[in-house]
């Protein structure tokens, strides 16, 4: 009888051979995994989707700093805690594995809580230090994870899988029926429930290399398997609906790695075609249909557009179920015969050579031809005044606004080249480098941002902690069944070389190791993505991808199989293990909740602050002065680094007639950053009536920074601030050259006048 390849065979060994014919496939469960466990697994899933999908769906895309703080702060204190868990759960005499990409992940989120002091803006570094100390917090759970609970590691695939269909579930929805949700069709594109699309796009781009594994994988029950290609389909048409050019091309190198590497490629192939056909069918329909791919479109009209959109999705998902119960039972009972997989591997090269092929021949046959098409887009990309419409186009279009952000962030970079502008403060350092109207808060590139906020120190930090986590993950995938050379071999005279694996070191194709390199390619996919823009702030982007990571760091080698739980404990005795904590583990698990708290308070004082903030605003407006007073007071002391807490107690102090301390709290806010327009602008503002001339230098200092902020093209397109600013800069221009005037004609000699603008101090 011929054999087939499993996930079970040996890199270069022999597969063991099929059951007969017509018999009863055996359940297979992942390694590591007893059968009493599966429950567990099953409870897992449902449990890391939940968190996932709450996640998403409360913090949304970062842009409000309530929902945002208040997830980090439940980040951070979960994970103190559970990291206190771990800690009395550790068992000594076992290398700790990931325990270096924690500590570099530590330290450049420490570097963004340094770079405080010299910031740009300190109050923004405040709030994104606190934001990577969650992300960190985070890392290390799932670190700990790997290390005490290996054999749970499907419910972390199978959770991604599951919150990824039920967010791109959700949005097609609003696409669907627009009368229940009318703000979220202001756009073609997709864009809910994170309010940025390439958000969007990234979750079923990481949720699609899931269902690679769910649909690939020969071990679980089969109709899971067959779910993938629904699944598949789902999210390729929220993918491309989304409009993300980003995330599609992330996720084409993600598959690309995934075919390389996992010896599953007729089954993945398979779910990815079968969903990629009925998915693109689906798509092409809609953006021929004006109703879907327009721009504010009535909902009147958009409505019976979007009932057949949904339509459409009801049947694709009916059709993919029976597809893939089809598909998943046939090669489950009786895998193809080595000959008929041969034919169609070879078909599907000979397939993807014919594309690339037709691609070629039609760059050859353009106007331009071969290379002159490559060098206009390569001219197209790297233009910072390009303009992208959010129209179905925009998938085919090379041209991207990117361009002039990373062109921002490598002045600022050039400006600060060793320390940067201090964490989060791209967005205002690159207005004095303004190269087009488009407002950005980040240089969506992580890259450029880092370079932009931490400088070279911030960069070199972060390729290390690349570098670790590489050779930490490496342990438990060998993706290319290759290693280094260790430090033992190098000190004995062997050059560094990347060497392929010995017979007695290769690895076998078992499920767990499937699961490993599925979530290598996932944490790939969000890396490249990363690349290109600001998702890793977006925790629902992130929080998956740093567990996949950190899970991998944790795991270590997968050679010496999973210890299973011994019967007759209960699962807490499993979780703390044999023995009695001792002091060392106490304290630990103690240091790591008091942290957690602690941080989790730093995180907490901004939103502390905006509250008070604004309920001073509410009690200036009701005239009750005195509270308002206390109330901004309290604003300021909660987040001593906002400008904006500041520019409020100076409003009240002014309406309680101090005018002397509404202008020292605003001399005070230009001092604490004199790097931000905004804070010469509000003290220009307030002595522009008393004291012209100072007001006149205040504002000169603000458009320094901000040149944009009085831009032609600005002041023609009605911008209510720059319109603002304008009129009183000529005001203050006006009356400091009368006053000169009345001077020259009283002392007959000449006046200084104005003078150019001159840069702030600091």
């Amino acid at each position: 009888m011929a054999s087939a390849p499993t996930e079970s065979a040996p890199a270069l060994g022999v597969a063991p051979p099929l059951q007969p014919a017509g018999s009863r496939p055996r359940r297979r469960l992942p390694a590591g995994v007893a059968p009493g466990q599966s429950r567990g697994l099953w409870l897992g899933t449902l449990l890391f989707a939940l968190l996932l999908c709450v996640i998403t769906f409360y913090a949304k895309g970062r842009l409000d700093l309530e929902t945002m703080t208040r997830t980090e702060m439940a980040l951070t204190i979960g994970s103190g805690l559970l990291l206190g868990v771990a800690a009395l759960a550790a068992r000594g005499g076992r290398p700790a594995y990931g325990l270096w990409p924690v500590l570099l992940l530590g330290a450049f989120a420490a570097l963004s809580a340094i770079s405080i002091v010299w910031s740009v803006q300190p109050d923004e570094s405040w709030r994104d230090a606190g934001r990577l100390l969650a992300y960190a917090a985070v890392f290390a759970v799932a670190v700990a994870g790997a290390r005490l609970a290996p054999a749970r590691w499907p419910a972390i695939l199978g959770g991604i899988v599951l919150s990824s269909v039920v967010i791109c579930c959700y949005v097609l929805a609003t696409k669907s029926l627009p009368e229940h949700f009318p703000s979220a069709n202001d756009y073609a594109r997709l864009y809910e429930p994170y309010g940025y699309w390439n958000a969007l796009g990234l979750t079923a781009a990481m949720g699609a290399i899931g269902c690679m594994w769910l649909g690939g994988r020969r071990a679980g029950h089969a109709l899971l398997s067959a779910l993938a290609y629904p699944a598949m389909g789902v999210l390729l048409l929220t993918l491309l609906l989304a409009y993300s050019r980003g995330a599609l091309a992330a996720l084409a190198l993600g598959l690309v790695l995934w075919f390389a590497i996992v010896p599953l490629r007729l089954r993945g192939a398979a779910v990815l075609i079968a969903g990629g056909i009925c998915a693109g069918g689906i798509a092409a329909w809609d953006f021929k249909t004006p109703a879907l791919s327009s721009e504010k479109v009535p909902i009147a009209e958009a409505t019976g557009a979007g009932h057949e959109l949904g339509a459409l999705v009801i049947a694709m998902i009916v059709v993919l179920t029976l597809a893939g119960v089809g598909i998943s039972f046939a090669t489950g009972r009786r895998a193809p015969a080595p000959a008929l997989r041969r034919r169609a591997g070879t078909a599907l090269l000979a397939l993807l050579g014919i594309v690339v092929l037709l691609a070629a021949g039609a760059l050859a046959h353009s106007h331009r031809g071969f290379t002159g098409t490559i060098s206009h887009a390569l001219h197209t990309l790297t233009d910072t005044h390009a303009k992208v419409p959010n129209t179905p186009g925009r998938l085919t279009a090379v041209a991207s606004v990117r361009a002039q952000y990373w062109d921002e962030a490598l002045k600022v970079f050039k400006a600060h080249p060793l320390l940067g502008v201090g964490a989060d403060g791209y967005d205002v350092a690159r207005q004095r480098y303004l190269t087009g109207p488009l407002a950005a808060k980040h240089a969506h590139g992580f890259i450029v941002q880092t370079l932009a906020d931490l400088g070279l120190l911030g960069l070199v930090l972060a390729l290390a902690l690349l570098t670790s986590w590489m050779a930490a993950a490496g342990r438990a995938t060998h993706p290319f069944n290759r290693r280094w050379r260790s430090w033992r071999e190098l000190r004995r005279g062997a050059r560094p070389a990347w060497v392929a694996l010995e017979e007695r070191r290769l690895l076998r194709y078992t499920p767990e190791r499937i699961g490993m390199l599925s979530m290598l390619c996932l944490v790939f996919v969000f890396g490249v993505h990363s690349l290109v823009d600001w998702t890793w702030y977006v925790p629902g982007n992130a929080i998956p991808a740093l567990i996949c990571a950190g899970w991998l760091a944790g795991r270590g080698p997968l050679a010496p199989p999973a210890e299973p739980p011994r019967p007759g404990r209960s699962a807490l005795e499993r979780l703390l293990g044999a023995g009695r904590p001792g002091r060392v583990r106490i304290t630990l698990a103690a240091g790591a909740v008091l942290a957690s708290l602690v941080v989790a308070y730093s995180q907490w004082q901004p939103l502390r602050a905006e509250d008070k903030r604004e309920t001073a605003l509410t009690l200036i407006q009701a005239g009750r002065s005195s509270q308002a007073l206390a109330s901004a007071r309290a604003a300021v002391s909660a987040d001593p680094l906002s400008v904006e807490t500041l520019f409020t107690l100076s409003h009240i102090e002014a309406e309680s007639g101090d005018a002397a301390g509404a202008r020292a709290t605003l001399a005070q806010a230009a001092r604490l950053q004199p790097s931000n327009p905004q804070s010469w602008f509000e003290l220009g503002r307030f002595d522009l009536t008393p004291d012209p001339g100072a007001a006149l230098k205040e504002l000169q200092a603000g458009i320094y920074l901000d040149p944009g902020s009085i831009a032609p093209e600005s002041l023609a397109g009605g911008d209510v601030e720059a319109i603002a600013i304008y009129n009183d800069y000529i005001q203050a221009l006006r009356a400091t050259a009368s006053r000169t005037s009345l001077l020259r004609s009283a002392t007959g000699r000449p006046g200084t006048g104005a003078g150019p603008a001159t840069r702030p101090a600091g």
